[in-house]
């Protein structure tokens, strides 16, 4: 049961952070998926890939809304990444458990060092 409400509360915060930041979820999704649920890292990122579904498709219908969506870029982006997204599975497949967990760990520190330079290099705002 406290699994249910814990997957529930997860993909409240994601959604709050998706509208919110624009991103999908999964730096939210697997790392709880695997460490709390006890989901292995394989079947976190594919639960991960669905569940995002959902968030994304709301925030496209509330954001075309305001005008914020560029649909011709939206479009090569989004056909682009079903061949990413198809090499990515079967290099994920290939991979031992560990190996996958520790990648995933490696782009989490990528992805934030480059927004935490971002952020610093920036001047805020006056």
């Amino acid at each position: 049961m406290w699994a249910l409400l814990l997957a529930g509360a997860l993909g409240a915060l994601a959604g709050v952070l998706a509208g919110l930041f624009g991103v999908g979820g999964g730096i939210l999704f697997v790392p709880t998926l695997t460490l709390v649920l006890g989901l292995t890292q394989l079947h976190a990122e594919a639960t991960s890939l669905l569940a995002i579904l959902p968030a994304a498709a709301v925030g496209v219908w509330r954001q075309q809304r305001y005008g914020n969506v560029r649909w011709r870029q939206a479009l090569i982006v989004g056909v682009s990444s079903i061949v990413g997204v198809e090499v990515g599975v079967q290099i994920a497949e290939a991979l031992p458990e560990d190996a996958l967990r520790r990648l995933f760990g490696v782009l989490m520190i990528v992805v934030a060092a480059q927004i935490a330079r971002h952020a610093l290099r920036r001047p805020a705002p006056a």
